[in-house]
């Protein structure tokens, strides 16, 4: 029976993928039960991603809140710089156990692509990425990046031309090459068992937060805050922290404002996309609604499903930020801290300070800085009126 949250998940797909999804649910809950594949995924991740990240005390950018204490837990310092490495690396390496001889991914912002790209490369896997060209031209250093690392990365022109496309392109791939290939879906989203998979090897996030908290400080934090797009940064943020007093918050894209944005969880309603029964943007006849956000990595229509069940239990709080916001929080932290972080994460980061103003001092707030900026700076120099103030 594949696994729900609550009401939420499931795998509504073709036959022809059924096989694949038993076959991947079966090598995965072999690996992690073995302490080879679990002792090969750490060295791997310090020896070539540079875990742990550190917690950073962003203290120049706590003080224009004036409330609470900002930390950074920084994802963006992993190589490649996104946390789309640690789902990347575990794949790939469940793949390699499989027998796959050939990867594909979907990517939006680039970073999920460039990660498989290196993944791909560095364990002798062919790999081909599919991309909306909307994201194309707006993430070229990324697609530059993939094609360097020996990547083929694939245009998608349908519809609009974004994330949804791309994965529905992976996934028509996918259907057709099962018997070689493995599909590196890049978010906590799709049919089962890829939400807890990619859940299980993004939780690392969440893990050495609650470590290296209790080793600074002797506690958890008061907020965890992540953005959520698909939901992988998230979910690997607060899946540990849940039975924790540690109370949680989601940030999606409002986009311009104007009620078109990418906020499934807090203006959409529960539908099927991608395989999985989650919170859909979607008109009154059920169709996909578009989307429209200032990052590309934000994009998208749907959400994983653990995130529909923890909103629909109230676990997690989930709010939006629109474009021009993110894009002040973004100059904010390159001024106050040196920092130039991803418009996905920037989201989190103006959400993250409107919280701490409302916060005594004492109290802690960690963002995870889920990827740095470099791949967004023709963007954000596109929109310069969002100047700090």
């Amino acid at each position: 029976m594949p696994r729900r949250f609550g009401a939420f998940g499931g795998a509504y797909v073709p036959e022809t993928l059924v096989p694949a999804l038993a076959e991947l649910e079966r090598a995965w809950r072999s690996a992690r039960r073995d302490p080879g594949f679990r002792s090969e995924l750490r060295r791997w991740s310090r020896q070539l991603g540079g875990r742990p990240t550190p917690l950073y005390p962003a203290e120049n950018f706590s003080r224009r809140g004036g409330g609470a204490e900002i930390w950074l837990k920084r994802e963006d310092l992993l190589h490649g710089g996104a946390h789309k490495f640690n789902n990347a690396l575990g794949q790939g390496l469940l793949a390699r156990r499989m027998g796959k001889r050939r990867l594909i991914a979907e990517t939006g912002a680039g970073q999920h692509g460039v990660a498989t790209a290196m993944i791909g490369a560095a364990l002798g896997l062919p790999t081909e990425v599919y991309m909306g060209r909307v994201d194309i031209e707006r993430q070229a250093p990324n697609v530059q990046r993939m094609e360097l690392l020996g990547a083929t990365v694939h245009p998608v022109t349908a519809g609009r031309r974004t994330l949804k496309e791309a994965i529905n392109a992976a996934l028509r791939d996918w259907i057709g090459s099962v018997e070689t290939t493995h599909y590196v879906l890049g978010s906590a989203v799709g049919p089962h068992p890829f939400p807890s998979m990619v859940c299980d090897f993004q939780s690392v996030i969440g893990r050495e937060i609650v470590a290296q908290s209790r080793a600074l400080w002797g506690r958890a934090p008061d907020l965890a805050v992540a953005c959520v797009g698909g939901g992988s940064n998230a979910i690997g943020t607060f899946h540990p922290l849940l039975r924790t007093p540690v109370e949680l918050l989601g940030v999606e894209a409002g986009g311009r404002g104007d009620g078109v944005g990418a906020s499934s969880l807090t203006q959409g309603r529960p539908g099927i996309l991608h395989g999985a029964y989650t919170y859909v943007l979607q008109d009154a006849e059920g169709q996909v609604r578009d989307t429209e956000s200032v990052s590309a990595g934000l994009d998208y229509a749907a959400v994983g499903p653990e995130h529909a069940m923890l909103r629909a239990s109230g676990r997690v709080r989930y709010v939006s930020v629109r474009d021009d916001q993110a894009l002040r929080a973004f100059h904010w932290l390159a001024e106050d801290e040196g920092i130039l972080p991803a418009l996905e994460p920037s989201h989190a980061l103006f959400a993250a300070l409107r919280e701490a103003r409302r916060r005594p001092r004492r109290s802690r707030v960690v963002v995870t800085l889920s990827g740095r900026g470099d791949k967004d700076l023709e963007v954000v120099l596109q929109h310069g009126s969002h100047r700090p103030r």
